[in-house]
């Protein structure tokens, strides 16, 4: 891979295109829709189970069951202090727990991935990431405990991980435009998640049975990959002109692939150091933008309390995670608006924006919750903005033998900037939580 601002590498040079093996313009056309619709689905299953984790994180932590309610939350909408000493209305537990919980399986399975996850077949990886997601609705849903919770959160992890590093590869076989589709889909999972989690306990629904309303999600992820998704061939959907057809041979099967032209298997640790090197320019920013807006979502979330508003305090907790979400859909779904080189800006403007709301927690100087709501609003709208252009920037400057284990590689940014962040985020929480 070519530095940063180095040219992008054509797939297909010295290539001879046939278009005897092409198919008609209408079936290219069809095939196009079909893995553009199958991958937004694959990126809204994804990651649901882990927006929903998230947003339920403070009924978890809460943990207050009224006698016949399978709840996590007091139905009564009064908000109770957890401490009285303290000037924030807190949890025992910092909600940078329930992150880490989140977190922390994936952060492992995306450090893991590069030395050897590819051997592994796509099907079965597919079918572990929906059995995962579907476990952990249940087990947070039946939990008498938050231990037990949190054991259903690490399955969520477990799913969410496994399928980005699994279906970021996949983009690799398929036209670039397929990077766009996957990124929108993430970011609908989030708004639709936090969305669908507060409307649902908004309108009276348990967080139990909220839960357990969403268990079609993994089964709509399966159907995505196995119904949806086209087996890549030697057409190019996109019309970009992509690969041949040994570089996009059929993966979704139970059968491992040989080896092809396009894939990671055959790299050398010194090439796959190379490449490494060269995405040092978007990984760094990417880590910096997911550590200050998870600090902020995890660590300050909790402590943004205003109590002369009519909204509980699980409720604010719930509209931060929603309106965050909403602006993440949108910017991840910007990219054919508005593509973004220089990815480090956006980091920048992250950290400030952790260090203005981190002012505003120790002073409290913001007059009203709806300026907080503005802020939120930004901070999702720069994170995903900073993912998306992240990843059409690597594949436009990766060759095609290369980009497999550059999205592989790169998909490690925001859970190694989330995981910082939560790991900062429990300590903060204590501290502040003890001051009168």
């Amino acid at each position: 891979m070519g530095g940063c601002a180095g040219r992008r590498l054509s797939d297909s040079e010295g290539e001879e295109a046939n278009p005897a093996v092409r198919p008609p313009p209408q079936d290219r056309q069809g095939t196009h829709w079909k893995n553009a619709v199958g991958f937004w689905f694959l990126g809204l299953c994804n990651n649901f189970s882990y927006v929903v984790m998230l947003s339920a994180a403070h009924d978890i932590l809460s943990h207050q069951r009224a006698p016949g309610n399978q709840s996590h939350v007091d139905p009564d909408p009064t908000p109770t202090s957890h401490n009285s000493s303290s000037r924030f209305d807190c949890n025992s537990v910092s909600t940078a727990a329930v992150l880490l919980a989140d977190i922390l399986p994936t952060l492992v399975i995306k450090l893991l991935a590069p030395l050897g996850l590819h051997l592994l077949p796509y099907s079965p990886r597919v079918l572990t990431s929906g059995v995962c997601a579907a476990g952990s609705f249940i087990l947070v849903a039946f939990s008498h405990s938050v231990g037990i919770s949190l054991c259903g959160v690490v399955l969520a992890s477990i799913s969410s991980g496994l399928g980005e590093v699994t279906f970021l590869s996949l983009t690799a076989f398929y036209p670039r435009a397929v990077i766009s589709w996957w990124s929108s889909g993430t970011g609908g999972a989030g708004l639709l998640g936090a969305l669908s989690y507060l409307g649902l306990t908004q309108a009276g629904l348990s967080p139990q049975h909220t839960l357990l309303s969403m268990l079609g999600i993994p089964a709509l992820l399966l159907a995505s990959y196995f119904l949806l998704l086209t087996s890549p061939g030697p057409q190019d959907p996109g019309g970009e002109g992509e690969a041949d057809t040994a570089a996009r041979q059929p993966l979704i099967n139970s059968e491992a692939p040989e080896w092809k032209p396009g894939s990671s298997s055959h790299l050398s640790l010194q090439e796959r150091w190379t490449v490494f090197k060269g995405l040092l320019c978007y990984i760094v920013p990417l880590v910096l933008v997911y550590f200050a807006e998870y600090f902020i979502n995890q660590g300050l979330f909790e402590l943004l309390f205003f109590r002369n508003t009519f909204l509980s305090h699980a409720q604010q907790y719930r509209w931060y995670q929603m309106l965050y979400q909403a602006g993440v859909f949108a910017s991840r779904s910007s990219l054919r608006c508005c593509h973004i080189r220089h990815t480090w800006a956006l980091a920048l403007l992250q950290c400030l924006n952790l260090a203005f709301l981190l002012v505003d927690v120790w002073l409290s100087f913001l007059p009203s919750i709806y300026l907080v709501f503005l802020i939120i609003l930004y901070e999702g709208f720069l994170g995903g903005a900073a993912y998306v252009n992240t990843f059409h920037n690597i594949a436009l400057e990766t060759s095609s033998e290369h980009r497999e284990f550059a999205m592989a590689t790169t998909c490690i940014s925001d859970t190694l900037g989330i995981s910082l962040s939560g790991l900062l985020a429990l300590p903060l929480h204590d501290f502040l939580c003890q001051l009168s």
